[in-house]
């Protein structure tokens, strides 16, 4: 099997209330696609999954935003959930960490309610994107378009609507992250 992301090192930024799929399934397959990955959130130890509005499994952070570095990465992950997105926009060095890799012209893919951290680090204007649906007028107001498609790709940012599109997002990931891509 080709694993077309040897060598490359990708951040998940995600906390407590994460929409655990949204964490688990593109994990799965970037790992699968042979790149180095790394769970980085806002404090050190556990942060708490959910299934919807239940709790589901906890998964060990590996570093903490604070000491943590975009120029390390080669690409960042957002997964969603409610409370994930809204306690990471709300955190100044979450909001730096993603503003640095959309700075630097770095893939960054979020999926349902992630473009919150985008909308906060005012990563939004001109780009054209997809979210859960109840995002469409934070997003047009942060200066994006808002479109309802699987997924969506515009200038290195890589978005979903939810977990059914799971499979068309992390296969997307890899195309734009592989060096034919």
């Amino acid at each position: 099997m080709s694993e077309p992301l040897n060598g490359k090192k990708i951040a998940f930024l995600a906390t407590d209330g994460v929409e655990q799929i949204e964490l688990t399934r593109p994990w799965k397959d970037l790992q699968g696609a042979g790149a180095t990955l790394e769970l980085v959130s806002l404090e050190a130890g556990e942060i708490q999954g959910f299934h919807k509005l239940d709790k589901a499994h906890t998964f060990p952070v590996d570093k903490t935003v604070a000491d943590t570095d975009a120029a390390d990465y080669d690409a960042l992950v957002l997964p969603g959930g409610v409370a994930n997105p809204d306690l990471l926009r709300m955190d100044e060095n979450a909001v730096s960490f993603v503003k640095k890799f959309l700075n630097e012209h770095k893939p960054v893919a979020a999926i349902c309610h992630g473009p919150w951290t985008l909308i906060e680090a005012d990563g939004l204007k001109g780009k054209t994107l997809t979210s859960f649906p109840s995002l469409k007028t934070d997003i047009r107001n942060a200066g994006g378009t808002w479109v309802d498609e699987e997924v969506h790709v515009s200038d290195g940012l890589i978005t979903s609507r939810n977990p059914d599109d799971l499979d068309a997002f992390s296969a997307k990931i890899i195309e734009v992250m592989s060096p034919a891509g």
